[in-house]
């Protein structure tokens, strides 16, 4: 639980993302075949070129990047999604979650920030010539604009739907000469979104309330308009939101709403937070979702509250645990 509570402020801040995201779809019961990442190399950019970056931001590129610093996890997922993980030259040391392959690729790879800031000496010293960071002051705006005065070309990555995802694909793509990795990734998370639209299409949609966490007192769930909030509609709930700035929830407020369905993200860090724990807890026992035993853990929590290339594996679990008929289960 430490270490969930220590990583708070990060997981708010990701569902601070408004969004119109849509579902991805059922896994086999036997897990897919390795598929190899695309090479960064199957498409070739002209350089020099000019990029827009989600914060609205013109960056610059003379050449191919080669040495790239990444300041967010979903960043280096995504440069490693395209074939280049070996481009990266520095990282943010929070590393949890990442793919295993991608853990082994960056082993060796320093750690030149956190989401607490930059540590911008560190940066300068490995002399990139690109630099991924993150919107909504994950990166804060004083790292980004120093980096940018230093003269390194800075590209801010701020997906605000399931389109922004792709489009974040497609403009780390165009800046490392991967137009063509980004256009087969999409292609590929498209086919497995529409797959669950489908599936989904026409049933009940539950009261949902997905509890990102509770810290002294306050109770965490997805904020109203946010990126998590979309993600459970479309996957078929009907979400229970909290303030669309802190994503707070009082609990009047929420068992008013009275979820039908109750999703633990937190319960993936710690083992404590089960439906038994929730049945204690003052105020919840009236609870229908309480009531019923539709309190359901969350071991995917990380792909499900973190918008990169794998948004699809998280939307794929979010929507199995809200309807479990629609999938065999």
């Amino acid at each position: 639980m430490a270490r969930r509570l220590r990583n708070l402020p990060l997981f708010l801040a990701v569902l601070l993302l408004a969004a119109c995201v849509q579902a991805a779809p059922p896994q086999s019961e036997d897990p897919p075949a390795a598929t190899p990442h695309p090479t960064a190399s199957a498409s070739i950019a002209a350089y020099p070129l000019e990029l827009t970056d989600d914060a609205g931001r013109t960056v610059a590129l003379d050449h191919e990047p080669r040495r790239i610093v990444s300041l967010a996890p979903s960043n280096t997922e995504i440069v490693c999604a395209l074939g280049a993980c070996e481009r990266i030259v520095g990282v943010n040391d929070y590393r949890d979650g990442l793919p295993d392959d991608v853990l082994e690729t960056i082993a060796a790879v320093p750690d030149v920030a956190s989401f607490t800031g930059v540590d911008r000496e560190a940066v300068v010293a490995l002399e990139p010539d690109l630099v991924l960071a993150a919107g909504n002051e994950l990166t804060s705006s004083a790292d980004i604009d120093a980096l940018d005065e230093l003269g390194f070309p800075v590209l801010v990555l701020y997906p605000e739907s399931l389109d922004g995802v792709y489009a974040d694909l497609a403009l780390v793509g165009a800046a490392i000469g991967a137009r063509d990795a980004a256009a087969t990734l999409q292609t590929t998370m498209e086919g497995r979104v529409l797959a669950v639209e489908e599936a989904v299409r026409g049933l009940p949609a539950p009261r949902t309330f997905y509890e990102v966490g509770v810290y002294e007192g306050t109770i965490y769930t997805a904020g109203a308009d946010s990126f998590l909030a979309a993600l459970i509609e479309l996957a078929g709930g009907d979400p229970i939101t909290g303030d669309s700035l802190t994503t707070a929830i009082q609990l009047e407020d929420l068992v008013a709403a009275d979820p039908q369905l109750i999703l633990l993200g937190d319960a993936a860090y710690d083992p404590s937070i089960s439906a038994e724990a929730v049945a204690r807890r003052p105020g919840w026992g009236g609870m229908t979702a309480v009531g019923s035993g539709d309190v359901r853990a969350m071991p995917d929590d990380l792909l499900i509250t973190r918008p990169g290339p794998r948004i699809v594996d998280g939307l794929e679990a979010l929507a199995r645990a809200i309807h479990p008929e629609a999938f065999g289960g």
